[in-house]
Formats: C-alpha cells, structure tokens, sequence
C-alpha cells in the first residue's frame, strides 16, 4: 500500500498491474506451451502468447509513463529494463508463437 501511495496510484491500479504481469509471464509460457503440445489448436496457444506480449508492452508502456522521463533519451539511457521488457512485448505480441 505504501508503494502505491509513492506513485500516486490507487491501490486497485497498483494491484492490477502487478497481477497482470504476473499473469502476461505465465501466458507466455502456457501458450507456448499450448502451441507445441496440441497442434491442432495451435493457434489458441498463439493468440494467449500475443495477447501475453499485448499486455506486457502495455504495462511496461504505463510505467515508463508514470516515472515521467524528461525525453525518450533518458528512457533508453537509463531505464534498460523496461524498454528491454516493453521490446520483449512487442516481439510476442506481433509474432506469437507460430513455429
């Protein structure tokens, strides 16, 4: 609750963000899962890896919002690990896991 407060968020928005990129994780994993075990229905397990890498650039796109860089320069200097984590969305979301 104190984390949330520092950010000036609500809690539910705090709470929801964090499940949901616990949840995006998982989705990637099962649906890459999905995809290699029934290939008959492989492409259930593409679209919950490309909704996964949806949801992952969108929440890391929020959080860079929040902190409130003074340019994009800044974002790709010194905060490594969300763009890292926002191209790692986009790559799921626009390629799936189509083999």
């Amino acid at each position: 609750l104190e984390d949330a407060e520092s950010y000036d968020l609500p809690y539910l928005v705090w709470w929801v963000v964090a499940y949901g990129e616990l949840g995006a994780g998982f989705g990637l994993i099962a649906g890459g899962l999905f995809s290699n075990l029934f290939q008959n229905y492989s492409w259930v397990g593409d679209l919950v890896t490309r909704f996964s890498g949806f949801t992952i650039g969108c929440i890391t796109t929020g959080v860079i919002w929040i902190a409130k860089p003074e340019s994009i320069v800044d974002v790709l200097l010194y905060d490594n690990l969300h763009v890292m984590l926002w191209v790692g969305g986009l790559f799921f979301a626009l390629k799936g896991s189509n083999n």
